[in-house]
């Protein structure tokens, strides 16, 4: 199994929104890092009212079909809840793209993915009050691991062992795990797993081969997070399941970011955008064709469900 990862270091001196070296490492070796109040206070403010808007709206919405498959309901022993809601940034809140091209989401990524980074995904994840459905051990997405893909994970309210916190697995992410045989041997005690404290601004940067999960819980208080995917557009051209095209359009979501969060930090130096000339994009006038970028296809993930990446002796995609 391949193991390089490239591209490996940051090409501008890392400054203070930059992972350190001993980051980089931590993430490499066990397939996470937390960075504690990495969110400032106003922007993690600005966060959980967008959230409180976004969730309100879905739970109006008349049918489940409506509001284009972005907004995600699950069966509960409750009945049927809204838990996740996809494409943020047409949602009519600014926050999102503010968060998007912050200086603290900016300098993640490119450490771990290079100065060619992509947002693939962005989406927001919750359970409300009273909901506390276990999210079973996956993997979010498994691939050749040429390069990093990973997880921007935005925590807008704590989580607290004994509360359904994320439980991860470290160094799982290194090879495809056979996620139903983990939880039928172990449950949720598996050995080596660790069970995370997160606090509101706090962030945890997962892989997406990480194995994670979080066990049902009575009781639930809200918890929100919002999850920022990003992979290099070189891994996007090399292994898909997108093309040059979809690498265009969802740069220009860098480049909105960038200036929603100059419009709210005006006179403040925002992040040096160090995309190549080959990939740097031209914003078109349609802004609503550039705020939602759909995906059309996805890297499959690991989960004891139908729809399962299956897996060969040596842990590769069949």
């Amino acid at each position: 199994m391949t193991t390089t990862i490239s591209p490996s270091t940051p090409t501008v001196t890392p400054r203070d929104y930059h992972l350190t070296p001993e980051e980089i490492a931590h993430f490499d070796e066990h397939g996470y890092v937390i960075l504690r109040n990495r969110i400032p206070a106003d922007l993690l403010k600005k966060l959980q009212d967008a959230s409180t808007r976004w969730i309100a709206d879905g739970h109006a919405l008349e049918n489940e079909t409506d509001g284009d498959g972005d907004y995600n309901f699950a069966t509960r022993p409750s009945g049927r809840v809204l838990f996740r809601i996809n494409y943020l940034h047409n949602k009519q809140e600014a926050a999102s793209l503010e968060l998007l091209g912050s200086p603290e989401m900016l300098g993640i990524a490119e450490s771990l993915a290079g100065p060619n980074f992509v947002p693939t995904y962005e989406s927001l994840v919750f359970k409300n009050t009273g909901d506390g459905a276990p999210i079973d051990w996956h993997q979010d997405a498994v691939h050749p691991r040429n390069f990093r893909i990973f997880n921007v994970d935005v925590y807008l309210d704590e989580s607290r062992k004994g509360a359904g916190s994320l439980r991860v697995a470290p160094g799982s992410h290194k090879q495809i795990v056979d996620v139903c045989q983990l939880q039928e041997e172990y449950g949720w005690d598996a050995p080596g797993v660790i069970q995370t404290e997160l606090n509101p601004g706090d962030v945890l940067v997962h892989d997406v081969m990480l194995v994670h999960g979080s066990e049902a819980t009575l009781a639930n208080k809200l918890r929100r997070t919002i999850y920022y995917e990003f992979r290099s557009a070189e891994q996007i051209l090399a292994e898909g399941p997108w093309d040059a095209s979809f690498v265009d359009q969802r740069l220009r979501l860098i480049a909105l970011g960038r200036a929603e969060w100059q419009r709210q930090n005006p006179g403040t130096p925002g992040f040096t955008w160090n995309v190549s000339e080959r990939f740097e994009p031209e914003l078109t006038d349609d802004a609503e064709f550039e705020l939602r970028v759909a995906h059309g296809v996805h890297s499959p993930g690991s989960y004891c469900s139908a729809g399962n990446v299956a897996t060969k002796p040596n842990g590769r995609p069949v």
